[in-house]
């Protein structure tokens, strides 16, 4: 993580040091914020959400509009900044800062009409559903896709009428305090929005203050049952974006060489460290042999190279640390009986490097099928026929993303709607999220949404009011 943000206590304060997983050189430092200061952030952002909550859509809509025209004019410093935290290739920086700005003016045109008044006829007088916001909402947010899953969340929790505190991840400081830099440019109050650099340990006791209204995590299993417990405990509402171990059903009438390119840009996504890419490919028997060929010479085209230039398609993973453990996960995958077909060597150079990797064989035991490898390692396994392959596809405790290739689109379509537990299943391409989508899992990999209508009402009290004359004859006493 940026090399995994090493902590360090010079007399009674405490800095962050990134690493560029570029060169494993250190990089700029970061004072780390106390928790007697995030409680103060969190008291200062509920004051000012009491103003902002009486703000219109239209004041509002005009903010998160210029966020994204600022998003758009800094897009080359944000997308070398995240190359430098994260060793993300500049060109996926570059998109990853124009799907913000998309989101921003997505909520920015639509968040009136998604929380419009309801009208309901419940046989008398006027009754209606408002959409009221909760409060100060606290995002605790992961490094590998820095500036999307923050404004993923922010836009439309700003928009609803919520103040924001955003805990980012150790290793993104630089990528944390633009983020903050860029809302306050745009005109959002700066006690409003807050990037706290503050350590893990702190954030259960911040959940709990009575400031912050609800949470909402993307990062992992562990992180999240550590924020469910702490928003629990308190009766918070709390969203949770975990893992994945995507599986993608490649059938066998399915156009090969084509179905092995979209399973490689599924399984290469951000360098494979993503939630959403593809991991498991399920393959029907009588195509595997054909398969394995062309997936091996799909993911020959994501060859290692500096993240800086336009052309690289594979950068650095985010650690050397995390690199090493992708790299445990093929080694044990092997010994327990899986084909390498494709990399599996650690690179002998400085940085967090790993190449494009096949593994074949793959099978219940091996960390290749079981876990999630958050990297550019892809697992073939073998199924019978469909009902084998959908099997196989949820015999997993996550529950993200999931895909069908195949020629026959009805049946892809019957597939990806019935048979496959996800919060998301695309047929013939790669998943991926949309403002105009509803975004989120099922399983370990949590539960609420993000995106869409369902996304910007997950931080609001959905409320019914009902209007009636006052009369002589009382009211309904039965609940």
């Amino acid at each position: 993580m940026a090399e995994q943000a090493e902590l360090t206590r010079p007399g009674t304060g405490r800095t962050i040091h990134t690493i560029n997983p570029v060169t494993g050189e250190s990089g700029k430092s970061y004072d780390e914020t106390s928790l007697e200061e995030a409680l103060a952030a969190a008291a200062a952002a509920r004051g000012a959400f009491l103003d902002w909550r009486r703000t219109g859509f239209g004041e509002r809509s005009a903010i998160i509009h210029r966020a994204a025209e600022i998003l758009r004019a800094r897009k080359d410093e944000f997308a070398r900044l995240m190359t430098e935290e994260t060793g993300k290739t500049v060109t996926d920086g570059r998109a990853e800062i124009a799907k913000c700005a998309v989101h921003c003016d997505w909520f920015a045109d639509q968040a009136a009409h998604y929380l419009a008044d309801e009208p309901v006829d419940i046989g008398g007088g006027e009754a209606f559903v408002t959409f009221n916001p909760l409060g100060v909402v606290l995002a605790v947010m992961p490094w590998n896709f820095p500036f999307w899953q923050v404004f993923r969340f922010a836009a439309p929790a700003l928009m609803a009428g919520n103040g924001a505190l955003l805990k980012h991840a150790s290793n993104v400081p630089g990528c944390a305090l633009a983020i903050a830099d860029v809302l306050h440019e745009a005109g959002v109050p700066n006690e409003l929005f807050r990037t706290l650099l503050l350590p893990s340990s702190e954030v259960a006791a911040l959940i709990k203050d009575d400031n912050v209204a609800a949470v909402t995590l993307t990062g992992s299993v562990a992180a999240g049952r550590s924020v469910a417990t702490a928003a629990g405990s308190v009766l918070k509402k709390c969203v949770l974006e975990l893992g994945g171990s995507d599986a993608y059903l490649v059938l066998e009438d399915v156009e090969v060489a084509a179905a092995a390119k979209v399973a490689a840009t599924a399984r290469m996504v951000n360098g494979g460290q993503s939630c959403i890419a593809g991991k498991r490919f399920i393959v029907v028997r009588s195509i595997l042999e054909r398969f394995e060929k062309a997936l091996v010479e799909a993911m020959n085209g994501y060859a290692i190279g500096d993240p800086t230039r336009e052309e690289t398609k594979l950068g650095p993973m985010v650690s050397v640390e995390a690199r090493d453990h992708i790299h445990e996960q093929v080694a044990q995958s092997i010994d327990k009986g899986a084909r390498l077909l494709l990399g599996g060597k650690v690179p002998d150079r400085p940085g967090a490097w790993y190449p494009a990797t096949v593994l074949s064989d793959v099978r219940p035991g091996q960390p290749a099928h079981d876990e999630e490898v958050f990297g550019p390692v892809a697992a073939i396994i073998a199924a019978d026929d469909e009902g084998d392959a959908i099997r196989i596809a949820n015999a997993s405790e996550y529950g993200l993303g999931s895909g069908v290739l195949t020629a026959d689109l009805d049946r892809g379509r019957r597939i990806a709607a019935e048979d496959l537990e996800a919060g998301l299943s695309f047929v013939n391409e790669n998943v991926r999220s949309d403002p105009r989508a509803p975004f989120g899992g099922v399983k370990h990999s949590g539960y609420g949404r993000e995106c869409s209508s369902y996304g910007i009402r997950e931080f609001v009290n959905i409320k019914t009011v009902h209007v009636k004359p006052l009369g002589r004859g009382g009211s309904n006493a039965v609940e």
